[in-house]
């Protein structure tokens, strides 16, 4: 749509304008106003602004191109960022922006395989669905932490403290978990096949559903006092396995 080419009619004369002034303190306002009207009268009918306005107007367009065609790039230098930050912090303790990195990088559905967060300040890190396998979580503060649906498979949480964290539906298959804090931790429904939780803190685990808990690894020390929605024989089969059960810590 054209706003400055357009079809105008010629201003009135002078008189005629000024007339319109309901006071006299406003002529000079009027008059300035007329001459406004003169001056864009006269513009429009010049060929060169009319050019320039498309111009102008396809100028916008080629910026929203290149803005959209650019998207690509701005994602991959926020995950390149993401990822530096990631591995600058590594083996150190602290948050070091861990944190804000990790989530970011799996709300964009990018994988985590093989990641290093040792000895990390994670409380409350949200992972859900992330794919995770492999990584690497040992001694790391993972307090209320998020896991939901993630897959964990053959990770290390040797001596992370897991308290509260929701591993729901996690495949947690081949992953070390020996000296971790998993007290009040959610498990339900997730995979614990070939798992290894020797001298683990179980205490009020939420086990409802867990699956090929019959092939866990090994579970020998760990407290399993007040397991709750423990699968039938799990109890049994766990003290078997030399499970312990303890109140204190």
């Amino acid at each position: 749509m054209s706003f400055v080419f357009k079809e105008r009619n010629p201003p009135p004369e002078w008189a005629e304008f000024k007339a319109r002034a309901p006071h006299r303190y406003l002529v000079p306002f009027y008059r300035l106003n007329w001459a406004a009207d003169w001056a864009a009268y006269s513009l429009g009918k010049w060929a060169l602004v009319e050019l320039l306005e498309y111009l102008g107007s396809f100028s916008i367009l080629f910026v929203a191109i290149f803005y959209f065609a650019g998207a690509p790039d701005r994602m991959k230098q926020k995950h390149y960022q993401g990822w530096q930050v990631i591995n600058t912090a590594e083996g150190k303790g602290g948050n070091g922006g861990r944190i804000d990195a990790l989530q970011e990088l799996n709300d964009d559905r990018v994988p985590l395989i093989g990641v290093e967060a040792t000895n990390a300040y994670l409380e409350g890190v949200r992972l859900e669905k992330a794919e995770a396998r492999r990584a690497n979580f040992s001694n790391s503060d993972l307090r209320r932490a998020n896991f939901k649906r993630a897959s964990l498979d053959d990770a290390d949480f040797h001596w992370a403290n897991l308290r509260g964290a929701d591993l729901r539906e996690c495949n947690l298959a081949g992953s070390q978990l020996d000296d971790a804090d998993l007290v009040g931790a959610n498990l339900a429904g997730a995979d614990l096949a070939q798992v290894s939780l020797e001298r683990a803190d179980l205490r009020e685990v939420d086990l409802n559903q867990v699956r090929n808990w019959q092939a866990i690894k090994a579970i020998g020390k760990a407290n399993i006092f007040g397991v709750r929605n423990a699968p039938d024989g799990f109890m049994t089969w766990a003290r078997k396995m030399g499970a312990v059960e303890t109140k204190a810590d």
